[in-house]
């Protein structure tokens, strides 16, 4: 399973033209799950995700998880984050999931930060749907962490 972390300021999600999730300050976490991805690998990011320390203590350090800044969480899911540009210059979305694994392994992941926010602080996409993904970019800070790659 791999996500895309932005510290946002701001964020949302816009489907067919119409608003479907928004937050304020916060994390927009942006999903791609593979078939060898388990409810462990959802479980393991969504503590890294909601304790990453990312955003700035009252010195101006990255000392703070968004759980500490009391922030919202966007999950977005987006396969193209399994692509794989090893040969030529389309990519590959071999290793992105089938919905059939995909979506159980998308919601459990959002369950599990909910859990660990708190269910009124996190939002989410639509998977599967054309989303028009929209954000303000903190500082920036972008991190990119793979459940396979637990560094």
């Amino acid at each position: 399973m791999r996500v895309l972390i932005q510290r946002v300021q701001q964020a949302s999600v816009h489907i067919d033209g119409q608003l479907r999730a928004s937050i304020g300050q916060g994390l927009l976490v942006l999903t791609g799950v593979e078939d060898a991805d388990t409810s462990e690998d959802a479980f393991w990011l969504a503590k890294k995700v909601t304790g990453l320390r990312i955003f700035n203590d009252e010195k101006g350090v990255m000392n703070c998880s968004v759980r500490e800044i009391d922030g919202e969480i966007l999950v977005v899911s987006q396969f193209t984050l399994q692509a794989s540009t090893k040969k030529g210059n389309r990519p590959s979305y071999i290793k992105a999931s089938k919905p059939e694994h995909a979506i159980p392994m998308y919601e459990g992941f959002c369950k599990y930060i909910s859990d660990e926010i708190g269910s009124h602080k996190i939002q989410t996409g639509v998977f599967g749907a054309d989303m028009k993904v929209g954000l303000i970019n903190d500082g920036p800070v972008t991190i990119w962490i793979d459940s396979k790659n637990k560094e």
